[in-house]
């Protein structure tokens, strides 16, 4: 990963607008990656204010369980406007509103100023799937192939391995049309491993 990167635990005072800008991405991007309008639509649907202020409450209540379980990746200061060579890594695609009240981007840096996150579950939500849960992960496109992605699932792996689980597995669920995902996942050492349904709720 390029040394103007580094990766540090979500700081809840001055990330939650840049985080917001980051989940929009992951979003946007599990709607346009895989199937059709349909999906599109629905994902980019959701993002609305209360989304975001709900999906920041959330955050929060996370982090504040265990900060390790949200990890970004900031773009030092000086890095901002460099131009960063896009490239064909294999990150997951998901892979503004009044949520950007909440925190304060510096006045002086005018690009983003974080370049990915990985959120896992903290150890509190283990029971849901008795393992560790990934249940986020984004790059921004134009961060990709400088090892950003593999950093942050490293970070990923070894916070999953400090937690007390039933299951000695890190899980998440990808879908199958992503090839791009898979491959990004299978490369870290992920394997097939069940089957997720859902019904939608009338």
């Amino acid at each position: 990963m390029s040394d103007d990167i580094r990766l540090r635990p979500y700081d809840p005072d001055r990330d939650p607008r840049d985080l917001w800008d980051l989940k929009r991405g992951f979003e946007l991007g599990l709607g346009s990656g895989t199937g059709g309008d349909d999906k599109q639509a629905t994902y980019e649907g959701k993002l609305t204010d209360e989304y975001g202020e709900r999906y920041l409450d959330w955050v929060f209540w996370c982090t504040k369980h265990d900060p390790r379980c949200l990890t970004v990746a900031e773009v030092r200061p000086d890095d901002v406007d460099s131009n960063v060579a896009e490239s064909n890594e294999d990150i997951p695609e998901g892979n503004t509103s009044s949520a950007e009240s909440n925190g304060n981007k510096s006045e002086e840096q005018d690009g983003p100023a974080l370049a990915g996150y990985v959120f896992v579950l903290p150890q509190q939500l283990a029971m849901i799937w008795d393992a560790a849960v990934l249940n986020e992960i984004y790059v921004r496109p134009e961060y990709r192939g400088a090892g950003v992605a593999d950093d942050l699932m490293d970070a990923a792996v070894a916070f999953a391995h400090d937690q007390d689980l039933p299951l000695d597995r890190l899980i998440l669920d990808v879908d199958r049309e992503n090839d791009r995902a898979r491959s990004f996942y299978e490369r870290h050492g992920f394997e097939h491993w069940g089957e997720m349904v859902a019904r939608k709720l009338e």
